[in-house]
């Protein structure tokens, strides 16, 4: 994870890195979930057992670490509701700033998919907030507002 956490720190331009439990490495560059969903969405990738260092770390993409079945988790930022699910799970996690709830880009309110995922309270949801999430995202591959 050390390593994964380095990349953070070294690529300002990188939002997240993954690293898969074959070694291969993919970073995320979007800002959001769509990097993630996008990932977890493949069938054709196994996140599995995989490890994850993210700037941010919201209720949402916590339900996508669940649904992938990730098995390590850094977040620079995590949300409470985000850490609360992720500790009903086998998922290891670690963190540098807890916070209430993720906020919206503009700052003026609770990130729209930390929102859309508040009804879902346990990782037996993980398929229904994926769902959820996928319908959330328009077409053209980026979060809809």
């Amino acid at each position: 994870m050390e390593h994964l956490v380095h990349i953070l720190d070294a690529e300002p331009d990188t939002r997240g890195v993954v690293r898969f439990s074959n070694g291969e490495l993919r970073r995320f560059r979007r800002q959001g979930v769509i990097d993630l969903f996008s990932l977890v969405a493949d069938d054709s990738v196994s996140t599995t057992s995989a490890l994850i260092a993210d700037h941010v770390i919201g209720k949402g993409a916590a339900f996508l670490l669940i649904a992938g079945g990730f098995a390590e988790v850094y977040a620079r930022m995590i949300s409470r509701p985000a850490l609360d699910l992720l500790r009903q799970t086998d998922i290891k996690v670690e963190y540098g700033h807890l916070v209430d709830n993720i906020r919206n880009r503009r700052g003026d309110g609770i990130c729209p998919v930390e929102q859309l995922t508040m009804p879902f309270a346990s990782p037996a949801d993980a398929d229904a907030a994926l769902a959820a999430i996928g319908r959330f995202i328009s077409p053209e591959g980026r979060e809809a507002f």
